[in-house]
């Protein structure tokens, strides 16, 4: 459990979330004193003055410490406090320069050091920020979900893309993985969903911003939540066994797995067979000289199946990314043979 304030703003806030935190399973306090922000103008951190606060922190509750570091000069202070806990933030990690900056400055440290996701869906951005550190020789690496940021209107300030970590996941697998509802959220009446969905999905831990007022705050008011809150939300999250030794469990879920591998081998088989009909449509378009996208009859499909998705209990975020997958898809096809069709 990673919990403490989006900024650290005075001495006296900071000790007085600690002294809360110390009561609850807080293991590492987070308060960021260098704060990227998207605009100039907003309050950018009290900077390396807040380290001194820190260090007070971690002697008077024994919690580690953890703050944010976005280039070489900051791992260089943090490390100069002797910070437990570094992490990289979603703006840095989308840019190679800059981590690469931040593994040179940390290179062999025993610290630990965790890795927010890129901003933007990228999987290889990701991945890379971490290949880049154990290069460095750094050995101590977790990473956190944030989510993603999107031009559509959602629920969330970030949206999750759960299968994105996930896919993260099949490539370190030994790596612990923190969600941060918080961010991902941006409210705090988002955050306890948002964990519990993290926990049933086997996550490590969670970074979950807390402040004694949030409402006040000087940086993220909007999704940080009180320690009295945190503690309780602390004991209502459910923890889920990642497996079980009961043996009716065991065989009723395979039998519902392969019912689901069957299905999944029908769904590929009936996508298989849509291509073919789109092969045939892109002969026909090319022989009476069609162009190969037709808006109305795309608009009609969709419309047609974001109805019949609902009927299913499908929402229509579901249904439109993979009708505009499939359509790519036969876009791609019909291309295909436009071209290599004289």
């Amino acid at each position: 459990m990673i919990a403490g304030p989006c900024s650290a703003e005075t001495e006296e806030q900071v000790l007085a979330i600690a002294h809360q935190l110390k009561e609850t399973e807080t293991s590492i306090f987070r308060a960021g004193i260098w704060k990227p922000r998207t605009r100039p103008g907003s309050f950018e951190g009290v900077g390396a003055v807040g380290l001194p606060w820190l260090q007070r922190a971690r002697s008077e509750t024994g919690l580690k410490m953890a703050v944010e570091v976005a280039n070489k000069a900051h791992v260089e202070e943090a490390l100069k406090a002797d910070i437990d806990v570094l992490w990289i933030g979603a703006r840095s990690t989308v840019s190679p320069f800059i981590v690469q900056e931040i593994a040179d400055a940390l290179a062999g440290t025993d610290k630990v050091v965790l890795v927010k996701n890129p901003v933007n869906p990228d999987l290889s951005l990701w991945l890379g920020a971490v290949e880049r550190l154990q290069k460095a020789n750094i050995n101590n690496l977790g990473v956190i979900h944030r989510g993603f940021s999107t031009y559509l209107k959602t629920k969330y300030r970030n949206n999750p893309e759960w299968q994105l970590a996930i896919d993260f996941q099949s490539h370190f697998p030994d790596l612990p993985l923190i969600l941060d509802p918080s961010h991902m959220g941006g409210r705090r009446d988002l955050i306890f969903d948002l964990s519990q969905t993290g926990l049933d999905l086997n996550y490590d831990g969670l970074m979950i911003e807390t402040h004694t007022d949030p409402d006040n705050a000087w940086s993220d008011a909007a999704q940080q939540i009180t320690p009295a809150k945190f503690k309780q939300l602390i004991a209502e999250l459910r923890v889920r066994s990642i497996d079980v030794d009961a043996k009716d469990f065991k065989i009723k879920i395979h039998t519902l797995r392969k019912q689901i591998d069957a299905i999944d081998s029908q769904i590929l088989s009936n996508l298989g067979s849509r291509m073919k009909i789109a092969d045939e449509i892109g002969r026909l378009k090319n022989d009476n000289n069609v162009a190969i996208l037709q808006m109305e009859r795309w608009n009609e499909i969709l419309e047609r199946m974001k109805l019949a998705g609902n009927s299913q209990s499908l929402s229509e975020k579901f249904i439109t990314e993979l009708f505009k997958a499939i359509h790519q898809e036969s876009i791609e096809h019909q291309h295909t043979i436009i071209k290599n069709k004289p």
